[in-house]
C-alpha cells in the first residue's frame, strides 16, 4: 500500500469556488478509482488560491483482476437485438454465457498497475472538472477542443509513493515540482512524496491546509482586536473568504476616521465586508469602533504599516461614498422617493412597484380594521405600507441592495415618522429565511403580512407558480414568511380570508358600470366568504366585472378569485407540511390534521398537530389508533361508511352497552374540548374509549347473522370513527 499525491497548480482560483472544487476533485477521483476496482483508505483535499490538491492514502500498487458481466437479450430474441448486443460487447455469440434463458457477456479484466490507472485518470478528471466558470488560454485556445480550467493551469504533481506518475494534457506534463509563495519564495519546490507535501510547502511559506489557514485568521484577528482593547465581530464567512485569498495569512488592524460612525453601522459593516473583505470591531460597550481587520498575504518588513495604510485609504474612499449617499438620500423625503416608484415596473402583468404599494397599503389597513392584526392603528399601518418600498430608489440601496428596508427605516426615523412606522418600514421584509427574526410589532406585522400575501396573490393570479426547483419570484419564501408571521403573532383567522381580500384588491382597478342588483348579490357572496369591502372597493369590483364581461361580483369570485385562492391555500399547506417535517413532526400526523374539512386556522391547526404528536406515542394513543383502524377497516369492507346510529331494539350485550355509554360520554367531552381548543383534553376524552373498544371486539360479533344487530353494531363503529375524526383523520396515521 502507498499514498498518491495530485496537485494542480494554476493562477488564482476564486475563493468562493475552492470548497466545492475540493469536493468535486474527491468525487471525480473516487469515480475513476471505482471504474478500476480501486478504493483509497482515505482522501484528503486541499485548496489555496493557486493550487488544488488531493492525497489518496492506502492505494495498492496493482488492481485486482475483475470479471464484468453485461446482461443481454433473451434466448430466441430477434436477430437484430442479438446483433446489436454483440456489436456493443465486441464478442461472438459462442462467447456469450446462457443463464436462465438469458445471454450474458462475461469479460475477464486482468489486474493493472495502479500507476497506469492514475495516468489515464488524471487527464480525464481535469477535462471533466465542473468549474462554475472556466477559460481557455494561449495559442491552443483557438480550438474548442483545448483545455479549459478555472484559470490557466501551470503544473501537475502526480506522485505514487516516491515515483512520478507520467501523464500529459495540452502540453503540461506531470512531475514532482511546484511553486512556493509568490513573494516569500523563489524557484521551484520539489516534493518527494505525499507525506512530505504540506511540510515542504509550509517551508516555502504556503499553508496548503485551508482549515489551518482559517484557524490562523480567526485567532490572529481576535488577537489584533484584543491588543487594541476591542472585540472582533465574528464572521465565519469572512474567515473562509480570506482563507481563500491567502496562502500565508497575516491579520492586521487598521483605523478609519470616527466621523464616519455617523453613518448607520450596517452600512459601514457592509462596506467593509463586501467591498474589502474586512472584519469589524466593537468597543467594550458594544458600540461599533472605528477599526477594521484586514488579512495580508505576506509578512511585511515594516510590520505591515504600509499595507495597513493602503487599506485605510481604500476604506476611507468607500466610506466617503457611503456617507455621500446617506446624506444625499436624507435631503429628499420618503414620500417624494415613493413617487418615483411609478416609473419602476414590478411585473409586466402586474403594473409598477407603486401599484403594488397601493395594494399592500389597502390590505395592511384591512388586516387591522378587521381585527386580524390587533393593537395597531389602521392609519399607521397604511402609512408604513406606503413608505415601505420608497428606499428602493435611494442612492444607498442602489449601491447596496442588501440594505433595502433597513435604510428606509433609518430615513423614516430621521425624517420624523412615527417610530412604529419606521420600524415597520425597516422590518417588513422579515422573515427572509429560516431562522430569521419574525416581526411581532403590530404595525410591522400588518405590513409584512400584507406585502407577502399580495406577492402570493399577484403571481398566482397570473399563473406564475413555482415549478420544481424554479421559483424566480421567491414565492416559497413568501409563503414561509406568511406562515411564520401568523404562527408567531398567534393571528386567528382562516388563511383563505386575507388571501381572498388580497386577490380582490389586486383585481379591483378598473372603473365602469354593471347590473347593480346582480352585483350586490355577488358582493354579499364575497362577504360570506370572509371578504368585506368598502363602498369604493365594491365600485372597483363592479368595474372589473364589466372589464371581464362578467355578470356580477359572484362571477368574479368564481372565475378570477376562487381558482387562484384554492391554489394558494394548497401551496401554503404544502409549505407548512415541509416546514413541520423539517421541525421533526411526522408527515402522517401533519396529513391527518390537514385532511380535516374546513380547518384552515393555522394556529389551531398547529396546536392539533402538537397535541396529536404527543398523544400517538402513548399507550392509550397506540391502542386507540389500533381500535380505530379496525373499526374503519370493517366499515370500509362492508361498504356502509355512512351509517346513522339508532336506539337498540334488542337486548344488547354488556360490551355493546359499555361502548355506547363511553361514546355518550366521550363525544360531548371531546367536542367541548375542541371548541375551547383544548386538544390535549379532547384526546384524553377519546382515550377513554380504548377499553370499551377492546372489549367490544373481544366479545361481540359485528357481522351477526341478524341484520338488525349487524347494522346496529356497524353504526357503533361509525360513531367511534366519527368521534376520533373530530380531532384528526386517524386513517392517515401510520401504525
Amino acid at each position: 500500500m502507498t499514498d498518491f499525491l495530485l496537485e494542480l497548480l494554476s493562477e488564482e482560483i476564486p475563493a468562493r469556488m475552492q470548497d466545492k472544487a475540493r469536493d468535486d476533485l474527491a468525487r471525480l477521483f473516487s469515480a475513476e478509482l471505482d471504474k478500476a476496482g480501486l478504493k483509497a483508505a482515505d482522501l484528503i483535499t486541499y485548496a489555496t488560491p493557486r493550487r488544488l490538491a488531493l492525497i489518496a492514502k492506502g492505494l495498492p500498487l496493482e488492481t485486482q483482476a475483475v470479471s464484468e458481466e453485461t446482461k443481454g437479450p433473451k434466448v430466441g430474441a430477434p436477430p437484430q437485438a442479438m446483433e446489436g448486443f454483440l456489436r456493443k460487447t465486441g464478442l461472438t455469440q459462442d462467447q456469450l454465457v446462457e443463464r436462465d434463458g438469458v445471454y450474458f457477456a462475461v469479460v475477464e479484466k486482468p489486474g493493472r498497475k495502479t500507476a497506469d490507472v492514475l495516468a489515464e485518470a488524471i487527464p480525464t478528471i481535469i477535462r471533466a472538472f465542473p468549474w462554475p466558470k472556466s477559460q481557455r488560454w494561449g495559442a491552443a485556445s483557438r480550438s474548442t477542443e483545448s483545455l479549459r480550467w478555472v484559470r490557466p493551469l501551470q503544473g501537475i504533481i502526480a506522485l505514487l509513493g516516491d515515483d512520478v506518475v507520467p501523464c500529459e494534457i495540452d502540453g503540461i506534463t506531470s512531475g514532482a515540482t511546484t511553486m512556493g509563495h509568490r513573494f516569500h519564495h523563489t524557484g521551484p519546490v520539489t516534493i518527494s512524496n505525499a507525506g512530505g507535501y504540506a511540510a515542504k510547502l509550509k517551508a516555502a511559506h504556503v499553508i496548503v491546509d485551508q482549515d489551518e489557514r482559517r484557524a490562523i485568521i480567526r485567532a490572529g484577528a481576535e488577537k489584533a482586536a484584543a491588543d487594541a482593547g476591542l472585540v472582533l465581530v465574528p464572521d465565519e464567512g469572512l474567515v473562509n473568504e480570506n482563507s481563500g485569498l491567502t496562502e500565508w495569512p497575516v491579520p492586521m488592524l487598521g483605523r478609519f476616521n470616527p466621523d464616519y460612525l455617523t453613518v448607520p453601522e450596517e452600512v459601514i459593516q457592509l462596506t467593509a465586508r463586501v467591498n474589502q473583505k474586512y472584519f469589524i470591531c466593537r468597543d467594550a460597550a458594544g458600540k461599533l469602533a472605528n477599526a477594521f481587520i484586514c488579512t495580508a498575504n505576506i509578512v511585511a518588513n515594516d510590520g505591515g504599516a504600509v499595507i495597513v495604510a493602503g487599506n485605510e485609504k481604500v476604506l476611507a474612499a468607500r466610506l466617503s461614498d457611503a456617507r455621500f449617499f446617506y446624506d444625499t438620500d436624507l435631503k429628499t423625503s420618503l414620500e417624494v422617493h415613493a413617487e418615483k416608484l411609478k416609473d419602476i415596473v414590478f411585473h409586466e402583468k402586474l403594473g409598477t412597484v407603486a401599484d403594488k404599494v397601493e395594494r399592500v397599503a389597502k390590505l395592511a389597513r384591512w388586516l387591522v380594521e378587521e381585527g386580524i392584526v390587533k393593537g395597531a392603528s389602521p392609519d399607521l399601518a397604511e402609512r408604513a405600507a406606503r413608505l415601505a418600498k420608497a428606499d428602493l430608489v435611494t442612492g444607498m440601496v442602489g449601491e447596496f441592495p442588501e440594505l433595502q428596508g433597513l435604510m428606509g427605516g433609518y430615513y423614516a426615523a430621521v425624517q420624523g415618522e412615527d417610530p412604529q412606522v419606521a420600524a415597520a418600514v425597516r422590518d417588513h421584509y422579515k422573515p427572509v429565511g429560516q431562522g430569521d427574526e419574525v416581526p411581532t410589532a403590530p404595525v410591522t406585522v400588518a405590513v409584512s403580512l400584507a406585502d407577502k400575501l399580495d406577492t402570493l396573490a399577484a403571481f398566482f393570479l397570473i399563473g406564475e407558480k413555482p415549478t420544481g426547483s424554479r421559483d424566480p419570484f421567491a414565492l416559497r419564501r413568501a409563503a414561509l414568511g406568511v406562515l411564520a408571521v401568523i404562527a408567531e403573532g398567534d393571528l386567528r383567522l382562516p388563511i383563505s380570508m386575507p388571501l381572498a381580500a388580497a386577490l380582490a384588491v389586486l383585481i379591483g382597478k378598473a372603473r365602469g358600470e354593471s347590473d347593480k342588483a346582480a352585483f350586490e348579490a355577488g358582493v354579499a357572496r364575497l362577504e360570506d366568504a370572509g371578504v368585506k369591502f368598502t363602498d369604493d372597493a365594491v365600485e372597483e369590483l363592479r368595474a372589473i366585472a364589466v372589464k371581464n364581461s362578467l355578470d356580477s361580483a359572484s362571477a368574479i369570485y368564481d372565475v378570477l378569485i376562487a381558482p387562484a385562492l384554492g391554489s394558494i391555500v394548497a401551496f401554503l399547506a404544502d409549505r407548512l407540511k415541509v416546514q413541520q417535517r423539517e421541525a421533526g413532526v411526522r408527515h402522517d400526523l401533519i396529513d391527518s390534521v390537514f385532511a380535516l374539512p374546513d380547518e384552515n386556522d393555522l394556529v389551531r391547526l398547529l396546536a392539533r398537530v402538537k397535541a396529536l404528536q404527543a398523544f400517538v406515542i402513548t399507550e392509550d394513543g397506540t391502542n386507540l389508533l389500533a381500535g380505530y383502524k379496525r373499526a374503519a377497516n370493517i366499515l370500509k369492507k362492508e361498504g356502509v361508511e355512512n351509517l346513522t346510529a339508532k336506539s337498540l331494539s334488542y337486548a344488547a350485550a354488556p360490551e355493546e352497552t359499555a361502548l355506547i355509554n363511553a361514546l355518550d360520554s366521550a363525544e360531548p367531552q371531546a367536542a367541548a374540548a375542541i371548541a375551547r381548543e383544548d386538544f390535549e383534553g379532547a384526546m384524553a376524552a377519546l382515550a377513554s374509549l380504548r377499553a370499551p373498544i377492546d372489549a367490544f371486539f373481544d366479545k361481540v360479533i359485528v357481522n351477526d347473522p341478524d341484520e338488525e344487530k349487524r347494522l346496529a353494531r356497524l353504526a357503533m363503529l361509525a360513531r367511534v370513527r366519527d368521534a376520533v375524526h373530530q380531532v384528526a383523520d386517524f386513517s392517515r396515521i401510520e401504525g
